[in-house]
């Protein structure tokens, strides 16, 4: 039994709520299909985040291609914020009003993962920090998940596929079992550096027997300078206080002319935990909190019918675009028929919406995803966790 969606499938909207389709059964049925304006936003983000980052909008045009309808859209890793319109759709309402249910799901979900990796990459600074969540979830997730991680900022990931399709090189190391089959840490890095291509990073898991500063004393002095780190992922039953272990871990490798071998953490670590390991860390594997990342509670709401503002009741009508200064980087939300004027600094405004379908028609050029993945670590620079 297949459990995952077609494409097809969604595009014949069999992944749309029911409702929908009774909203076209019921318009059709008394001959109305105004043009209306709807936008896509978010009033709240999850856990108290100040910002988001805005993905999933290379699937969502997908819907919409050779339908008769315009768009405007943030370009994909925007920094957004709470009230932000990041998507609009203007056109007949029947010809998108089955497609909401898929476009939101695209950009929520899409949108949680790169928020959350953008945060972690902002806690690790300019240490690597690996997408490891994919066994978290469903494997046909998992070029997604990796995608929207990578896009959001991290290094790098450790599945083949979604490596293959990133055009980059999977990142890891050896799993415990290796391990514990071959009955010592020693024997198993060695067995790793002997068999494994010179071009992949010697780092060595140290927490499967022993203490780790013994472990990785013991591996240091074996492999010597073939050795690029050790990697710690103690389980929690016996974690205790992981950044003491990470500082201990730093001092001895330090004491014993070790300075140049890397740290690299894994296990159930999120953004804060970055940040407090960070002092000692040189490296992170992320993964249940990237994978099942917080989706951003994005909400389509009809704002304009035949050109006249209007919306349920908790919404604010009318058309809207983002706007920024250049200079002082400022942003203003100002309706479609504002004049729009300079900024506070007199540096005039420039709109950051862009008009992207016009009538059906892609009318701008698909950036690479390294691409919007540099526009996402340039602006994250400026921000905070």
């Amino acid at each position: 039994m297949q459990l995952n969606a077609s494409y097809k499938e969604i595009k014949g909207k069999k992944t749309t709520d029911i409702y929908f389709i009774r909203a076209e059964q019921i318009l059709k049925s008394i001959n109305k299909n105004p043009e209306v304006t709807a936008e896509i936003w978010t009033n709240n983000l999850p856990e108290k985040y100040e910002w988001g980052i805005f993905s999933g909008l290379e699937e969502a045009l997908n819907l919409f291609k050779n339908l008769n309808v315009n768009i405007w859209s943030l370009p994909e890793g925007s920094v957004f914020y709470p009230g932000d319109p990041v998507f609009t759709i203007k056109g007949k309402y029947l010809n998108f009003a089955a497609f909401e249910t898929p476009l939101l799901g695209f950009l929520c979900q899409a949108s949680g993962i790169s928020t959350k990796a953008a945060r972690c990459k902002i806690s690790a600074g300019d240490k690597k920090v690996l997408s490891f969540g994919a066994r978290r979830m469903h494997p046909s997730l998992t070029p997604i998940i990796d995608r929207y991680a990578y896009l959001g900022g991290l290094d790098g990931v450790s599945t083949i596929i979604s490596a293959s399709r990133l055009n980059i090189k999977p990142q890891g190391t050896i799993p415990h079992s290796v391990i514990l089959i071959i009955g010592d840490t020693v024997k198993a890095a060695k067995a790793y550096d002997n068999t494994i291509s010179e071009e992949v990073p010697r780092i060595i898991l140290i927490d499967t027997f022993s203490d780790e500063k013994t472990e990785s004393l013991r591996v240091a002095k074996a492999l010597k300078k073939k050795l690029n780190a050790v990697r710690i992922d103690t389980p929690n039953s016996r974690r205790g206080n992981f950044e003491e272990i990470a500082h201990e871990l730093r001092k001895e490798l330090n004491l014993n002319n070790f300075q140049n071998v890397g740290i690299f953490a894994s296990g159930g670590l999120n953004e804060y935990d970055i940040i407090n390991l960070n002092k000692w860390v040189d490296g992170y594997g992320i993964g249940t909190s990237i994978s099942s990342a917080p989706t951003i509670n994005f909400s389509m709401d009809i704002v304009e019918i035949e050109g006249k503002p209007i919306t349920k009741k908790g919404k604010i009508a009318g058309m809207k675009k983002v706007f920024r200064c250049n200079r002082c980087g400022l942003r203003k939300v100002f309706f479609n028929k504002d004049v729009i004027q300079n900024c506070e600094c007199g540096n005039p405004m420039t709109p950051i919406t862009k008009k992207l379908i016009e009538n059906g028609k892609l009318i701008m050029e698909s950036e690479t995803i390294e691409e919007i993945r540099k526009r996402v670590l340039t602006d994250i620079k400026y921000l905070n966790v």
